[in-house]
């Protein structure tokens, strides 16, 4: 796919399917950051993507579920991600694992890894803990840095985030809205430079 346009393609999404998620909220936030600084920001709900854990006997069998073969499609797409990343007993959710796991296997005598190369991730979370999920995130950056996604080294976790959404799903705190503004113009930024390549 061409990527040759004045338009960053960014999929976002969060790696939760609860309907009251933070998580969710940040993602949905950050999607209309990014549209609002002209980018097309394509906001997905992984709860639309059911599948099974991943178990190789059941690619074998079966190959890559419908759902997978969505995802990469989506994925080819965009050249650039945001996920907001849940924290479940400090580690990235088994359906962000799982997400990754699935797509990013080979299809069709090409490497899934392939898939990811040239893409540009910004990551966020958001816990009701006082760390935000922040550990998720250093483990989130390491599983797409393993699949080659080039991930900004800015990232935002918000903390108590029972009391961190106003009712219009905005950031009450003026630092979490400043912070989210940055990181979403620099991921706007960098998928259009990396457009260019």
């Amino acid at each position: 796919m061409s990527y040759q346009t004045n338009t960053a393609r960014i999929l976002v999404f969060a790696g939760s399917t609860r309907e009251a998620s933070f998580n969710k909220r940040l993602a949905r936030l950050a999607a209309r950051r990014l549209e609002a600084l002209g980018s097309q920001a394509t906001f997905i709900d992984l709860q639309d993507y059911p599948m099974p854990l991943y178990e190789g006997d059941l690619e074998t069998e079966h190959g890559l579920p419908e759902n997978a073969l969505a995802l990469r499609k989506l994925l080819a797409g965009h050249r650039g991600l945001l996920i907001a990343s849940p924290e479940y007993n400090g580690f990235i959710t088994p359906l962000m694992k799982n997400t990754i796991d699935w797509i990013s296997r080979p299809h069709q005598g090409e490497s899934g890894l392939k898939l990811f190369a040239g893409r540009v991730a910004a990551l966020l979370s958001a816990s009701p803990g006082g760390l935000g999920g922040m550990r998720s995130l250093a483990l989130m950056r390491q599983l797409l840095n393993n699949v080659g996604v080039t991930v900004l080294p800015d990232q935002l976790a918000v903390a108590k985030a029972g009391d961190a959404f106003d009712d219009n799903g905005g950031l009450c705190d003026e630092g979490h809205q400043k912070k989210l503004d940055a990181i979403c113009q620099r991921l706007v930024k960098t998928t259009r430079l990396f457009d260019r390549e």
